[in-house]
């Protein structure tokens, strides 16, 4: 369990992989932050949830990334957006955990439901529907 001004003071990039890239619905919450670079992510595997991606901690091809050094404030944003629970990280939709990225290590964001029946997303880039 880690306060988001702890865990960011620590670590102050994010990697984004799904509505909260640049273009879609929820970048938003990152205005303010300062865009640093995309990566692919080999450490995880992303899944087609419907309505937005989920990423879990599998070995893929890789899952694309925009990464982006944020403040506490947006971080804590962000920590409210995943439906992460600071007191009981298992118990929310994501949790976080730390993931090399070319720029330096980022939180990632892992959907912590069961992902059975959700297609792979193999190219590791999610658009949404139209």
């Amino acid at each position: 369990m880690q306060s988001p001004a702890l865990a960011i003071a620590r670590t102050p990039l994010v990697a984004v992989y799904g509505t909260l890239k640049r273009g879609l619905r929820n970048h938003h919450w990152l205005d303010g932050a300062t865009f640093v670079g995309t990566d692919r992510l080999t450490t995880a595997t992303l899944y087609d949830l419907g309505h937005c991606p989920g990423a879990k901690a599998e070995p893929s091809r890789g899952v694309e990334v925009e990464v982006y050094r944020v403040s506490t404030r947006i971080f804590t944003g962000l920590d409210r957006l995943e439906g992460y629970r600071v007191r009981a990280p298992a118990h929310g939709d994501y949790d976080r955990a730390i993931h090399a990225t070319a720029f330096g290590p980022a939180w990632l964001y892992l959907y912590n439901h069961d992902v059975s029946g959700c297609p792979v997303i193999r190219e590791g880039s999610w658009q949404p529907a139209d």
